[in-house]
């Protein structure tokens, strides 16, 4: 292919489907109107299910969507839920492992009932989604799988240590994944968004000393919005990044440099 024959429609998303756990709301959110806007179906299972906003922005963008209540970490969930998607669009081109909980607690009361949860949530349903998404990529030599990673992929964090070992494990599983696929035409790459202002951290951005802490370790000197990470996601689920794999794209403001 010559340089002459690139265009924007690589970066076009018509026609496929994209599956986005907890895709209805926060970060999720975000991922899932980004992917309908570049002209992406979407199927979202949730753990909640919202009030209708999810369903709204993506059918004002002319494409259809299917959300459905599900507990990724039940028994046989992961696949049901592709089944249920190959059902409604015929396929699954993306898969966005986006669900995750963190848990707080100090170090010696933070055990076993906070440490299993997140585990169960943030990575082995992650781990089984895309086990389960591959029996139907590696078919059809193609897909995009996509998993939200954090900064604590790369640093500590204290009053969570299951949820920097599970971002941790997130990035291997991102990597490791890639090793086994993209002989297959998949490209398995991960996310690491910095601090946003979403309603988790409306606490931390009131707090005018946690706020400055944060700021002052951000270059771009303010905190992301979550137009920053939609861009990200619509670039690793299309034809644009066909030779990017194995990656974890921070999206942070420079936060990791400073």
């Amino acid at each position: 292919m010559s340089i002459d024959e690139f265009s924007m429609d690589f970066f076009s998303l018509k026609g496929k489907t994209a599956i986005v756990t907890g895709g209805n709301s926060g970060l999720g959110l975000a991922f899932s109107t980004a992917l309908a806007k570049a002209g992406a179906n979407l199927f979202i299972p949730s753990a909640v299910m919202d009030d209708g906003k999810a369903r709204a922005l993506i059918e004002k963008q002319g494409n259809a969507v299917e959300v459905i209540q599900k507990d990724i970490t039940a028994a046989g969930a992961p696949k049901q839920i592709m089944e249920a998607c190959v059902e409604r669009f015929g396929t699954v081109d993306i898969l966005v492992n986006n669900a995750g909980i963190c848990i707080l607690n100090s170090v010696l009361e933070f055990d076993r009932k906070d440490w299993d949860p997140m585990i169960a949530v943030n990575l082995t349903a992650a781990f089984e989604l895309s086990h389960e998404a591959a029996k139907i990529m590696i078919p059809q030599k193609s897909g995009k799988m996509i998993n939200i990673c954090s900064l604590f992929s790369y640093l500590g964090g204290q009053w969570s240590s299951a949820y920097a070992a599970t971002k941790h494990g997130i990035a291997g599983l991102t990597k490791a994944y890639c090793d086994e696929l993209a002989q297959y035409n998949i490209q398995v790459n991960g996310i690491a968004p910095g601090y946003y202002a979403t309603e988790l951290t409306t606490v931390t951005r009131s707090d005018p000393e946690k706020n400055k802490r944060v700021l002052d370790h951000i270059p771009a000197n303010r905190w992301g919005e979550l137009q920053d990470l939609m861009g990200t996601a619509v670039f690793l689920a299309s034809r644009a990044s066909d030779y990017v794999n194995g990656h974890v794209l921070v999206v942070d403001g420079g936060y990791l440099v400073r």
